[in-house]
């Protein structure tokens, strides 16, 4: 009996988590976006031109922690380290040995020793192929893969903490304070976001988090009417009237008892607002408006396979990568989406 009636007792949490999980798409697509989300975030380890550890003269060097001079390793001048470099590589392989990752690359290593054109086919070197500039595919995707999911993440954390504070407050204020926002939006979300981004791409080269202010610049309305449409519907409850008459400050009723019925609704757009962001951000580095050309980015491979169109392997791996993203957060907002679902799990 006690068995039974612990496993009927949950949170709201564990029973929405339950229901999720029970949705076994949404469930592996969040496992295999958290997998290749991890393995971006260790690309150094599997994608480097730098060796994870060397070994010279009986001393143990680890390049990814420390950048090492040329003259540690018998060189003449005090630069950093080349260890592809013939002269450098000979004399850590005569005193020692060098231990490098999967794919010896980085997003931004050019291959100089190609015995073909680029772009090059892919082939045991380069498993993906070389793009225009003789930088591997492959390492590029992983490493933009990264930047994109952090980029989009960022962005749709802030402008979710933007949105749901401003649609509190128009929703439980309402009157003058709710008419003069909801102007305000209207003004704001017919600003033409595209030319803002080419003027400011035309002032100064936007870096990461530039880009990523200029954009939550207009990201932040996405969820502003979905919490204003919850705090005007629940405001006025007996629950919130009695709060009100024990004297408690608007802001604990706002986010401490109001909030929390608001928050269940915009749970369900959050995986559908990252899509949004990864498709902006490689949208905007497609046409030269985002990230700078040394940045990894996805969008930038986009502009590779449109300009290399007789090497059809760059635009069908990038079209792959990207079409699996997205459908893998549709996924799992689906499921999200599902969990929240009264209806669905009566």
């Amino acid at each position: 009996m006690l068995r039974r009636h612990s496993e009927k007792v949950q949170s709201p949490l564990q029973q929405h988590i339950a229901a999720f999980c029970r949705n076994k798409r949404a469930k592996w697509s969040l496992a295999v976006l958290g997998t290749i989300f991890i393995f971006s975030l260790l690309a150094e380890l599997f994608a480097n031109d730098q060796p994870l550890l060397v070994k010279y003269k009986g001393e143990l060097y680890f390049p990814l922690l420390k950048t090492y001079s040329e003259q540690t390793f018998g060189g003449d001048f005090p630069t950093p380290a080349d260890y592809r470099d013939p002269y450098i590589a000979q004399n850590i392989n005569n005193n020692g040995f060098m231990v490098f990752p999967l794919w010896p690359y980085s997003f931004n290593t050019i291959d100089y020793e190609l015995d073909m054109p680029t772009p090059s086919k892919p082939d045991g070197r380069h498993w993906l192929g070389t793009d225009d500039e003789g930088r591997d595919v492959l390492v590029r995707i992983i490493y933009g893969l990264r930047i994109s999911i952090i980029f989009a993440f960022l962005l749709t954390c802030l402008s979710s903490l933007i949105g749901i504070a401003a649609g509190a407050v128009q929703g439980y204020f309402g009157g003058r304070t709710d008419l003069f926002f909801q102007r305000f939006i209207e003004i704001w979300e017919s600003l033409p976001q595209l030319f803002i981004l080419i003027i400011v791409a035309s002032l100064f080269m936007p870096d990461f988090w530039s880009l990523l202010l200029i954009m939550l610049l207009f990201s932040w309305i996405s969820l502003t009417g979905v919490v204003r449409a919850e705090f005007l519907r629940t405001r006025n409850f007996e629950f919130v009237k009695a709060t009100k008459a024990l004297g408690v400050s608007n802001m604990r009723i706002m986010f401490r008892h109001i909030l929390p019925n608001a928050v269940i609704a915009t749970i369900t757009f959050i995986p559908f607002l990252l899509s949004e962001a990864i498709v902006a951000l490689t949208a905007l580095d497609f046409l030269g408006l985002g990230l700078p050309a040394e940045y990894p980015s996805l969008g930038d491979l986009v502009r590779q396979g449109k300009d290399n169109l007789q090497a059809p392997w760059i635009g069908i791996s990038i079209f792959i990568v990207l079409s699996g993203l997205l459908t893998l957060l549709i996924f799992i907002g689906e499921g999200v989406r599902d969990a929240f679902d009264t209806r669905k799990n009566k």
